[in-house]
């Protein structure tokens, strides 16, 4: 077992000591490095050869006050299972994977989802993170089912492009030699692992239409959600939507809807990889107010909100960290 302090931390004042199985993924990887800024944090690690040995991960777990899984779906289940068998003594968990982010006794890692769900992460011993594509999905429907501007039964089509970074070990290594497509439609079987969660806590009860798709740039995403105004319930203008949605995300500190005003001087046209290497997520609304249609954007780095960022968020709210 190997102990690391936060570069440039005092070590004896370091308070809460973090765990980070499946460390050296991408996402684990992201996380150490987004942690590496926040202070009060003690790294703990496990050699090599243990990483699989399942009384080496319980030892480690018991010794720590939060462990961060970045790991498959099944091997996120079985160390949930490993720390069960400490009881009273075992660690808090936050899950970056897709195992318990619908589970019973799981708090969905999403803080702005509503104005209580901040303090029920801060509050619980079992968060799930969210999925990249699921917290732009959910960004912008959550607010707009809350405000009675969507019915929950309402027909939803959702069309997203992430970065490669997003698809695993072997996508990321056919886009760095150069032997994948420029860009690619996936999941035409129209099913998704995301799906459930964008159900759930986007508090609908139509299953939507999802068409992700991967660009052969590393990271960055845009989630977008094509809309017929006359088609929805009161009829709503754009500025009805925007002004939902700012409501909601009021004093936000990660989410910020941009308004009409403030989008630029690229009339049209939306960068996805313009919020790469950042945490937050922007809103936008764009209309076309004579024929009724609009298109709700998120835009976010899939490796920041979308996974890393986000769990750095979870993490400094489970640990009562700042910084």
């Amino acid at each position: 077992m190997t102990t690391t302090a936060r570069p440039g931390a005092d070590t004896k004042s370091a308070s809460k000591t973090l765990f980070i199985d499946g460390e050296s993924g991408t996402t684990g990887l992201e996380i150490r490095e987004r942690l590496a800024r926040v202070r009060g944090i003690t790294f703990k690690s496990i050699a090599i050869k243990q990483k699989k040995d399942p009384a080496a991960r319980k030892e480690m777990m018991a010794a720590v006050d939060l462990v961060v899984l970045c790991l498959p779906d099944d091997a996120a289940r079985e160390a949930v299972s490993i720390a069960d068998e400490l009881g009273d003594g075992a660690p808090r968990i936050l899950d970056a994977s897709t195992a318990h982010r619908t589970a019973e006794g799981w708090v969905y890692g999403f803080p702005e989802l509503a104005k209580e769900q901040a303090a029920a992460i801060a509050g619980s011993k079992r968060v799930a993170n969210p999925g990249c594509y699921a917290t732009g999905a959910i960004a912008l429907i959550r607010p707009l089912v809350d405000a009675g501007i969507f019915p929950a039964d309402y027909p939803l089509t959702i069309n997203a492009v992430s970065g490669y970074s997003g698809g695993g070990r072997s996508m990321i290594e056919a886009y760095v030699a150069k032997k994948a497509p420029a860009f690619d439609l996936y999941a035409l079987g129209l099913e998704h692992k995301h799906l459930p969660e964008i159900e759930r806590y986007g508090k609908i009860t139509r299953r939507p239409l999802f068409v992700p798709s991967v660009g052969n740039f590393r990271q960055g995403m845009l989630v977008s959600i094509p809309l017929f105004l006359d088609a929805l319930p009161g009829k709503p203008t754009a500025i009805d939507i925007e002004a939902a949605l700012a409501r909601h995300y009021e004093g936000a500190q990660q989410v910020k809807v941009v308004r009409e005003k403030e989008q630029g001087p690229r009339e049209g046209r939306l960068d996805a990889e313009g919020l790469n290497g950042t945490d937050r997520m922007e809103l936008f609304v764009y209309a076309n107010g004579s024929q009724r249609q609009a298109v709700l954007v998120a835009r976010l780095d899939n490796l920041g909100k979308g996974a890393a960022g986000a769990a750095v968020e979870n993490i400094k709210l489970m640990l009562g960290l700042t910084g």
